[in-house]
């Protein structure tokens, strides 16, 4: 897979790493009303999501590019109880959608989010 996305410009080409593509979303997601924060794809083996610090939001987050050079990205993160999923889904998937388009200046064709958890905040 690979673990950057090119990109050329009237200048040149610009490569943005995975990393780099994780971070900014990881940053975007966790500030999400209803989320408590990215979550690895590999759930723990007593079926927990593992709750990813910043440095590692790049566990949490899939980017692929399809035959055609459209962009999708994937990301595994944990709701607070007693949210309504779907609200909160849609709202990461817009704000995630727009802060990259707008940072990096790259389409994403479709944010998919995985719910890997539901944490009852104390």
């Amino acid at each position: 897979k690979s673990m950057s996305i090119s990109k050329s410009t009237q200048y040149g080409s610009i490569n943005i790493s995975i990393d780099a593509i994780a971070s900014l979303a990881g940053g975007v997601v966790t500030e999400c009303y209803g989320v408590v924060g990215m979550s690895s794809q590999k759930l723990l083996k007593d079926g927990i999501a593992e709750l990813l610090k910043k440095e590692n939001y790049s566990r949490g987050v899939v980017v692929k590019q399809n035959e055609s050079g459209d962009l999708e990205l994937d990301l595994y993160v944990v709701v607070s109880h007693g949210v309504k999923i779907s609200e909160v889904v849609r709202e990461v998937q817009v704000r995630v959608k727009y802060m990259l388009e707008k940072s990096l200046e790259l389409q994403f064709k479709k944010v998919n989010i995985f719910v890997q958890g539901v944490k009852v905040m104390k």
